[in-house]
């Protein structure tokens, strides 16, 4: 039985690990959106959806292996000789999604510092967009108003 839960242990590491390659293709993914001047916001909010997904992924699968390993706790402690190989390859997979997890997060920092900068960009459009309809309205205001003045300098000579 405590065989069982250990295989399916391994069984949802592997799945971590899984789960961690994909994160980082769209992390990637996500880079290349940021760095493209004519990103839709559709295609952005999609890459964001599914790495949601994933994470909520990855939580599950962190509470059903903490569940797993409280049941088999004592077992892998009192008998680690019959399940070296075992503990072994659960000690290679959480070694790799370490650094899957250390990997992702760097990505996600980079992005972020990117996504900042492009909604710094995008406020700067906006601002630049403002400030040139204030201005052609001004000049509109201004030329009504001197439509309705009479010309001020008649030619009188014929």
């Amino acid at each position: 039985m405590n065989s069982n839960y250990i295989d399916i242990m391994i069984q949802s590491l592997e799945k971590k690990v899984t789960v961690l390659n994909r994160l980082i293709e769209l992390n990637k993914q996500q880079k290349l959106y940021l760095q493209d001047p004519n990103l839709s916001p559709e295609e952005f909010e999609k890459n964001m959806d599914r790495k949601a997904s994933l994470i909520d992924e990855l939580n599950q699968l962190d509470m059903g292996f903490e569940e797993l390993f409280g049941r088999v706790r004592d077992t892998l402690n009192g008998g680690r000789e019959a399940y070296a190989d075992q503990i072994k390859r659960m000690q290679d997979l959480i070694r790799e999604i370490t650094e899957k997890s250390n990997t992702v997060q760097t990505q996600e920092l980079r992005n972020k510092e990117q996504v900042q900068r492009k909604f710094a960009d995008i406020r700067e459009q906006v601002k630049g967009v403002r400030n040139s309809q204030k201005v052609v309205r001004q000049y509109y205001q201004n030329m009504i108003k001197q439509g309705a003045n009479e010309p001020h300098f008649l030619d009188n000579k014929k």
